[in-house]
Order: C-alpha cells, then sequence, then structure tokens
C-alpha cells in the first residue's frame, strides 16, 4: 500500500509529505498511544496510527523506522511535531476517524492487496 492508497482509503489530511511519500510501500501498522510499546516492535515498513500528538511520537517513529506516523481522533499535529517531521523525512498524516474504525479500513485494504 502507497500514501496515497492509504488516502483514498480513509478520510485524512496531508500535514507532512516525507521523503519517502511516493516510493514507500506500507505493509502494516502499529497502532497505540504509548510509545514504549511501539519502541518494542520488529515490524518492518509501518505506519504508527496514533492519537498523541507530541515530538514524541516523531522521534519515536525515527528510531524504530516508522514511514510515517498517523494521527487519528481528529487530532492536529503540533507546529514542532510538524517541524521535528519534516527534518526527519517523515509522512505526517491526520484523520478524523478513531483508531479502531482506521484499522478496521486498513485491514480491508491491505487483505485486498493479499488477494
Amino acid at each position: 500500500m502507497t500514501f496515497e492508497e492509504l488516502k483514498s482509503c480513509i478520510p485524512c489530511d496531508l500535514c507532512v509529505r516525507g521523503e519517502n511519500y511516493e516510493s514507500a510501500r506500507i505493509k502494516t501498522f502499529v497502532i497505540s498511544d504509548l510509545m514504549s510499546d511501539v519502541l518494542t516492535t520488529t515490524e518492518e515498513n509501518f505506519v504508527i496510527i496514533t492519537s498523541l500528538n507530541s515530538k514524541q511520537v516523531v522521534h519515536t517513529a525515527d528510531i524504530v523506522g516508522a514511514l510515517g506516523i498517523l494521527l487519528v481522533n481528529g487530532k492536529s499535529p503540533l507546529e514542532d511535531m510538524k517541524d521535528l517531521a519534516e527534518e526527519k523525512g517523515l509522512t505526517l498524516l491526520s484523520s478524523p476517524w478513531n483508531s479502531f474504525r482506521v484499522s478496521m479500513a486498513m485491514g480491508s485494504a491491505l487483505e485486498k492487496e493479499k488477494v
């Protein structure tokens, strides 16, 4: 799944276009508001889905090699979060949907991709 395909599956705004926006292939998602849990992931080629809108999410995404961040529950990134995402080259999106609804839509889209 590409970021453009992700954007066509759910309502979301592109807040920061990361360096890998066009070339990234999203294989899965890690959903958590606890960045300590995200730090334990062994997933690759993933996007973090969270309602936590702080710079710590960007730092965590950078550390674990996430492709980007999707904020949910209508959260908008703070300016310092956007600035850091841009500095780190990470894509940052924001959706009005909650994490459950986003995860259902993304799971369905990834399943269709496998067929």
